[in-house]
């Protein structure tokens, strides 16, 4: 994986393809409501995944096999997508993008319902779930979370210790600090951007604002600000913080042959230091450390570096959004996957991801967090159409990498320009977006 992505990225994904004869020959436009009467629902459904690892481990086909144990006319079978955002996207632009998806992050809120079905009554659907403002559209709900993720950096215990570190840094300086002293007392790179892969870069540090404010609303305060990156706010916080990693030589030698999948293993080796990434990276890397013979304890997971009056804060909000092509002409099994996944599988408890159910409490990789008594802020969506407007009219890209590898590049020297510079250019062009596509 990423999490193909995160992604990112980021996990058990789905774009179910009718195969067969479907389950309801629903048309364009209807509902996806969940069926009642299993033995009703029939067809054979394809699962395109982000998750080609768990194709390829058989553990999706274990899935499917508990699965078809409930809709026995239904038959599951699965596709490993590598690049899910970019390939998924062109297939959109046809009807023919399957029956079940994640939806891609670089589509705006409010086109949802131009291509996904409406899956309930938002007032209905938050009684049970997490993160329904994430898909809300019109007082509908377009997706259900596969999972919820907490963002924070997963970083090697045994390494900080042998820097010496033991206290959870409470600054962007302090932080800056001990990846100095990483450097100087190991062998691992203090900081991995994954900058080749690209989705590191974009999900989980834009998925990271909130946390710096403690502040719910600080993503959806974008669509009314004409500085997001001005002096404190949530984003110049953050940009700045990976730009003096790179700036001071706390990352990788070349950012451009960096490797997701090998980095994990080098994460739980110790030849990485650290990363910023999503709740379920967590046990991601500790299976890395099993397989390779390394301590898995060693994985750990700490806040942002940044504390508002003494306390920190992590923002908790919807990964991938399972969604069911509005085109799809077998409505009833698409439905009936997404329901069964989300609260029949047990994947998210397995991922370390929050359960989209209320129902069930936080996976144990939050622990650290609960001890620590971390702010979880779950993120506001309610003016994220306003935000993807203006930030596609202002054609930076908050869920893309592109900006945030021209700050890099920036602060390597790859390019020319200035930090600040860079920051005016971001400011100027959001604002002037703000004032036609935010309206």
């Amino acid at each position: 994986m990423r999490r193909k992505p995160l992604s990112a990225v980021l996990l058990a994904t789905a774009l179910l393809t009718v195969a067969g004869c479907g389950g309801g020959g629903s048309s364009s436009g209807e509902a996806a409501t969940a069926p009642k009467d299993p033995e009703k629902v029939s067809g054979t459904i394809t699962v395109l995944t982000n998750r080609t690892d768990l194709v390829q481990d058989g553990t999706m086909k274990k899935y499917a096999a508990e699965f078809e144990k409930t809709y026995p006319k239904v038959t599951v079978k699965f596709q490993g997508v590598t690049d899910y955002e970019g390939e998924v996207k062109i297939r959109m632009n046809t009807d023919n993008y399957g029956d079940v998806l994640l939806i891609p992050s670089v589509i705006a809120k409010g086109d949802y319902p131009k291509f996904f079905a409406p899956l309930g009554d938002t007032k209905d659907m938050e009684k049970s779930y997490r993160f329904t403002g994430k898909t809300d559209v019109g007082g509908k709900t377009y997706g259900i979370a596969n999972f919820g993720t907490v963002n924070g950096l997963v970083y090697n215990k045994a390494v900080w210790k042998k820097a010496g570190i033991t206290d959870w840094p409470t600054t962007p300086a302090e932080f800056l600090d001990n990846l100095k002293q990483i450097k100087a007392k190991t062998d691992a790179t203090p900081y991995y951007t994954n900058f080749k892969d690209g989705w590191p870069l974009s999900s989980p540090w834009t998925n990271s604002i909130g946390s710096v404010s403690g502040d719910a609303d600080a993503y959806a305060d974008l669509a009314t600000s004409d500085k997001p990156w001005g002096k404190g706010s949530d984003l110049n916080v953050l940009d700045t913080l990976l730009y003096d990693i790179v700036h001071d030589k706390l990352s990788e030698k070349d950012p451009t042959t960096t490797n997701w999948e090998t980095s994990k293993t080098d994460l739980a080796k110790g030849k990485i230091s650290s990363m910023l990434l999503g709740s379920w990276a967590v046990n991601q890397m500790r299976d890395a450390a099993t397989k390779a013979g390394e301590n898995p304890d060693d994985i750990g997971f700490l806040p942002v570096p940044v504390q508002k009056n003494g306390t920190f804060s992590a923002t908790m909000l919807s990964d991938y959004q399972l969604a069911v092509n509005t085109h799809s002409e077998n409505k009833p099994a698409a439905r009936a996957w997404i329901d069964w996944f989300t609260e029949k599988s047990g994947f998210a408890a397995k991922e370390g991801g929050v359960s989209a159910l209320t129902s069930i409490t936080f996976p144990d990789v939050l622990k650290p967090y609960q001890d620590n008594d971390v702010k979880l802020v779950e993120r506001s969506e309610a003016k994220t159409v306003q935000v993807d407007a203006i930030d596609n009219a202002a054609e930076i890209g908050l869920a893309k990498q592109d900006y945030r590898q021209k700050l890099i590049d920036i602060a390597r020297g790859a390019q020319k320009g200035s930090l600040q510079g860079y920051f005016d250019e971001l400011n100027k062009r959001w604002a002037e977006a703000a004032a036609t596509a935010g309206n």
